[in-house]
């Protein structure tokens, strides 16, 4: 089975970057931490536009990702980067090729 991956864009609500990038930072961390069929976690921040970020993840398989959204840290951390979004998450799936 291919990997399943998504791409995430968020635009932070003003002033709240540095919250989102923190929180983003220890979730990044932890999911390198503890979990180990998470291939890709990482937030970019846009040259052009310092609100605009995007965050890419890859899991090996659809049971790492499901793993992932169940995780205790997941639950604890998205809510309040949720809150620095301004306006809605786009939220994009994607499957490995080849």
């Amino acid at each position: 089975m291919s990997g399943k991956s998504f791409i995430a864009e968020l635009r932070v609500k003003p002033g709240r970057g540095p919250e989102l990038i923190a929180l983003q930072t220890e979730l990044k961390q932890l999911v390198f931490e503890q979990e180990p069929d998470a291939l890709v976690y990482e937030l970019f921040q846009s040259d052009d536009d310092p609100d605009l970020f995007q965050v890419v993840a890859t899991f090996r398989d659809d049971a790492a990702f499901d793993h992932h959204m169940q995780i205790d840290f997941h639950d604890r951390l998205v809510p309040p980067i949720i809150d620095c979004v301004n306006g809605e998450m786009t939220l994009r799936f994607y499957r490995s090729l080849g």
